[in-house]
């Protein structure tokens, strides 16, 4: 469960994509997960039912657990793109995930979901879904399947470990077109009907690489790894239709700081090619001075320091590039306005008992 206090920059102040903490949600006591999972085979084989994330198996990587931007968990292609975020914090959705170790190294996920854990309508879907008891379940699904391949992933291992992971999703709603209203013209037009073009489902891929590059002698886990993801969704019905990110941990190279872990990354999302054809007939039609979007970077750097067993202080720094992909979107400014880059500071402290 989650007790949520507080604002959200992202929410508030910055507009942007990649939203700047991974706990930012609407004040709120919150159900997220609950649900039953049963094993089989030495645990080869595991299925999980109930209300379930997909973030902490799918398109993931081990080398993003030091970044506190929300993006660095569950990407922005998916939180932007999937209705009410896809299953991830702060709304898990119910469903069943199953995962079938073919080998040491090799396994494949699937999981089933209902499409929309808040339900459709109006305004924010964490207002919609406030308590996380919504428990839907007759919501077009959302499919999502992955298979991974490890190596040098023994315990006691002598070389480098690391892995390779394809995955995509499958979403059977109706999505509406990033240009066209439904009588086949451009939102910015004067007959526009004011409705969009619905287009029936939707679908994406992604690509996951992550690599240990140093160990620290003696050690499993301790020493450098590297991460790079990729991702790609249809630009007719996607805000976002091109997304990567990569970047390197640094996990207690000091044996006197063992569990002391620095990590530097970058983040790229990509405004779809339709919804910038959208910004251009805006600015044809509408205002000549209205901003074009075309992507929203980030930059980021975290150092995550253990003052002593179980409580540790992150100290990070982001730097957003074109907040909102460059501009307000037609939705939220009638106008239209230019968001300048944002530089963030912020400090998370965990305690663990």
């Amino acid at each position: 469960m989650f007790q949520i206090h507080g604002d959200g920059l992202s929410r508030s102040n910055l507009q942007n994509f990649f939203v700047v903490s991974g706990i930012e949600a609407l004040p709120s006591t919150r159900l997220y997960e609950a649900y039953f999972e049963k094993q089989w085979g030495a645990k080869r084989i595991s299925l999980k039912v109930g209300q379930l994330a997909a973030d902490s198996e799918f398109f993931n990587t081990k080398y993003t657990d030091v970044f506190t931007n929300a993006s660095m968990g569950w990407p922005a292609i998916t939180s932007l793109n999937l209705p009410s975020g896809g299953p991830s914090p702060p709304l898990a959705a119910m469903g069943a995930r199953l995962l079938v170790n073919l080998t040491d190294q090799l396994s494949v996920l699937g999981g089933i979901f209902d499409g929309d854990q808040a339900g459709p309508g109006p305004g924010d879907p964490q207002e919609r879904n406030r308590y996380g008891v919504n428990f839907r379940v007759n919501d077009p699904p959302l499919l999502l399947g992955q298979i991974q391949y490890a190596w040098n992933n023994k315990k006691g291992d002598p070389n480098l470990t690391g892995q390779i992971k394809f995955g995509g999703w499958r979403h059977f709603a109706s999505f509406a077109d990033q240009q066209l209203a439904s009588n086949g013209v451009s939102f910015a037009a004067p007959g526009s009907s004011g409705e969009p073009l619905l287009l029936a489902g939707d679908i994406g891929g992604w690509a996951v690489f992550e690599q240990q590059i140093y160990r620290v002698p003696h050690s499993d886990d301790r020493g450098i790894g590297v991460f790079a993801r990729a991702a790609g969704a249809p630009a007719d019905r996607n805000l976002v239709d091109i997304y990567a990110d990569a970047g390197l941990e640094f996990i207690g190279l000091r044996d006197d700081r063992p569990d002391d872990k620095f990590g530097i990354a970058a983040g790229y999302a990509h405004v779809s090619k339709r919804a910038q054809a959208l910004d251009a007939d805006y600015r044809t039609l509408v205002n000549p001075n209205w901003p074009l979007r075309n992507f929203e970077g980030l930059l980021t750097t975290v150092y995550q320091y253990q003052v002593k067993d179980g409580w540790s202080l992150q100290p990070n720094f982001q730097y957003i590039i074109h907040p909102g992909g460059g501009a307000t979107g037609p939705a939220t400014s009638s106008a239209g306005k230019v968001l300048k880059n944002a530089s963030v500071f912020g400090l998370r402290t965990t305690l663990k008992f």
